[in-house]
């Protein structure tokens, strides 16, 4: 799976799993100049999510991506 795919498949966790607007996801993403890995930090520090929503976030940055991509090839 390339960056791409991993991006978008965020992107969606984000909106479906976590109901996070598309207003601040579009926030967040007007700062290109910081690193992807800042993203969730960007987050919560503009409290546009919870500490617990962070918590989710990075537990599907290191596990659930994984499972998620999974479950879509079946």
């Amino acid at each position: 799976m390339n960056s791409f795919d991993k991006h978008q498949r965020f992107l969606h966790f984000l909106r479906q799993e976590l109901d996070i607007p598309a207003e601040s996801i579009a926030l967040v993403q007007r700062h290109p100049e910081l690193p992807y890995s800042s993203f969730p930090m960007l987050l919560w520090r503009y409290g546009l999510i919870t500490l617990s929503q962070l918590e989710r976030i990075f537990d599907w940055l290191d596990y659930g991506w994984v499972s998620s991509s999974k479950q879509l090839e079946s």
